[in-house]
């Protein structure tokens, strides 16, 4: 265990890229674009994103609270029931402060360690989350912590570090970037990707006994759009360790 802490803490937290001003002047407004603020006439890279939402949302899990890390926009909770607790964590106050489906939720966070120790979630989920934070096996081993023993946890994720992936967002989003902006869109996506599906799965493999995954169209990294890894099983004793910064 303690070389495989060792390997995680020389990895993260990762460092950011910085952006440009011209990319600073639009961020927001190409943030919310990204993240689908409820469009009425959805983009195709949206259309395909909607597989992750179906597949997060449809992994069984036990009645109880729900937590969604990075909740962005909230286009996510239309997908989940409303009868129950749903509390978010997500920094950007910007991105749901007006959105409607705020409604529905019982807690907001700025980051989940705001979220008391005690609480017990049954399912915690994501969607499009995960490639962006910076000290990845913290959140991980935090949502360990968190979610109850018959819980369960969904991520959707891109398959970033795969060929069609790759193809995906250079010849799609990209274009479509480069032709309302005049901006390259590879240096946006270094500032906000920095980690890629398989470092994903390994450090969901760390905190949780049982992993799974999914992949769309196919079953295969390199032939796929996105990813969704269920994990169950949380081993709360490595997480505490990890975070206590024992090896």
């Amino acid at each position: 265990m303690s070389a495989e802490f060792e390997a995680l803490r020389a990895r993260f937290p990762k460092t950011r890229p910085g952006l440009p001003p011209a990319y600073q002047a639009l961020y927001e407004k190409e943030y919310k674009r990204n993240r689908g603020s409820h469009n009425r006439m959805p983009d195709l890279k949206q259309r395909l994103e909607n597989w992750m939402h179906a597949r997060v949302a449809h992994t069984p899990a036990p009645n109880g609270p729900l937590l969604e890390l990075g909740a962005g926009t909230l286009n996510h909770v239309d997908w989940e029931r409303v009868d129950c607790v749903y509390d978010i964590v997500e920094p950007f106050t910007a991105l749901y402060q007006d959105q409607p489906a705020r409604a529905h939720l019982s807690g907001v966070y700025q980051d989940i360690d705001e979220i008391p120790l005690e609480s017990r979630y049954a399912k915690i989920l994501s969607v499009a989350v995960l490639e962006h934070v910076e000290d990845l096996p913290r959140l991980v081993a935090r949502s360990a912590l968190l979610l109850r023993e018959d819980g369960v946890a969904a991520h959707g994720i891109p398959s970033e570090g795969g060929l069609l992936w790759y193809l995906a967002w250079r010849f799609g989003t990209g274009l479509s970037f480069r032709l309302r902006t005049g901006l390259s869109y590879a240096t946006l996506m270094h500032h906000e990707h920095v980690n890629d599906a398989s470092e994903i799965l390994s450090v969901l493999r760390i905190f949780f006994g049982e992993v799974s995954v999914r992949r769309f169209p196919l079953p295969f990294l390199h032939a796929s759009f996105y990813t969704c890894v269920t994990v169950r099983q949380p081993d709360r004793q490595k997480a505490q360790r990890y975070l206590a910064g024992n090896p």
